[in-house]
């Protein structure tokens, strides 16, 4: 059991420099996340409200509004942490956009 490493290490590290295109295409991607997220929960509250507590229990009732509320919370959380990374996605294209504009071109003579 003297073996401490199991896993070998590698030497190289690609280093990936970011670019508009990849920033962009994350941007969208995220962009539909975000927007599928939303789609689910709008359904979900719909597909809640549409569907009410049959009990007179008022624990239930309780417990039934902390977990749909619950549900429809998780699920928003999720579409504008997408929709913000989105956000910071197109942000940076638009960074990089800048910075290959006015970078100053170095001509080979």
């Amino acid at each position: 059991m003297s073996d401490q490493n199991l896993t070998p290490k590698t030497d190289s590290q690609v280093q990936v420099t970011a670019s508009p295109l990849r920033s962009i295409i994350g941007a969208v991607i995220s962009g539909a996340m975000a927007f599928g997220l939303y789609s689910l929960m709008i359904s979900i509250a719909t597909s809640f409200a549409t569907k009410p507590v049959h009990s007179l229990n008022p624990l239930v009732i309780k417990i039934t509004s902390a977990v749909r509320t619950l549900v429809v919370g998780v699920v928003a959380l999720g579409s504008a942490i997408f929709g913000i990374v989105a956000i910071g996605l197109l942000a940076l294209t638009l960074q990089l956009l800048i910075q290959q504009l006015t970078k100053p071109k170095i001509s080979e003579s």
